[in-house]
């Protein structure tokens, strides 16, 4: 298994020779609504695409997950795995081969990748976005993705899960707590699935924000305290720190297989 990370929630993930781009950010500045006054992201390096990308895969409808200018210069044909509300979005924008997957859904990857839909973060009263899990189904290695921190308990029921993207710090406002859930909810997916490796997502990368969102912000943790928060529970995840751009393999052994 490889990844490359392409900064704040974009993430290329390489399993069973196949090429998933998840929440794809490469060009262009990240603004929510037009209002770059509020919030707004702007790459140092902006990235060509990778080449061969076998599918898309996005979590939210919002421009931080399905970001409009990048979705804009990748191949239509490239097939789209989405929540409603993304899938919504990529239809928009022209691509052909587009498939909403609902909570406990799932989509087959030529018969060699299985992604399963979970529930993921909440937007509004009514509307809960979707993580994903995704299983290699020759090894039956497993990753699982969400940027919000957002961890379903039926997840329980998929342990041991090898990789988890997820925040690892807190992302907080003053007076409203974490928009970004870090720290205790990476604990709390750590001691469910026991995963082999963690990788903290929803940081910023190579990238300059700004705006009155931006000033408000604050950081809650770093990856060393999180590292000796899992070593005080009596876990042995690897917390890995990715270099955006870089591309790397994942360091994974074989579960063993339990005999009834």
């Amino acid at each position: 298994m490889y990844l490359t990370w392409f900064d704040s929630n974009s993430w290329l993930l390489e399993i069973a020779n196949k090429k998933i781009f998840i929440d794809p950010w490469l060009v262009g500045p990240l603004v929510f609504g037009n209002q770059a006054w509020l919030f707004k992201g702007e790459k140092r390096s902006p990235r060509p695409a990778p080449p061969n990308i076998d599918l898309i895969v996005l979590s939210q409808g919002l421009e931080d997950h399905a970001h409009p200018p990048t979705l804009k210069i990748l191949d239509k044909t490239i097939p789209v795995v989405g929540s409603p509300s993304a899938a919504k979005v990529a239809q928009e924008l022209g691509f052909t081969q587009v498939r909403a997957l609902e909570h406990g859904s799932t989509y087959f990857l030529d018969n060699q990748v299985e992604i399963k839909a979970v529930p993921g973060s909440p937007l509004g009263p009514t509307t809960v976005e979707n993580g994903y899990l995704f299983r290699e189904l020759e090894t039956n290695f497993k990753a699982y993705y969400e940027p919000h921190g957002y961890h379903d308990k039926s997840l329980q029921q998929e342990a041991p899960i090898d990789v988890v993207i997820t925040p690892i710090i807190d992302l907080a406002l003053p007076l409203i707590g974490p928009i970004i859930k870090g720290t205790k909810s990476a604990l709390q997916i750590a001691e469910w699935v026991k995963p082999q490796v963690m990788l903290p997502t929803a940081a910023g990368g190579d990238v300059n924000y700004e705006g009155v969102l931006v000033s408000l912000l604050k950081a809650v943790g770093t990856l060393e305290d999180f590292r000796s928060l899992l070593a005080r529970h009596n876990l042995s995840t690897r917390v890995l720190n990715p270099t955006p751009g870089e591309r790397f393999e994942v360091p994974l052994e074989k579960q063993p297989v339990s005999v009834a």
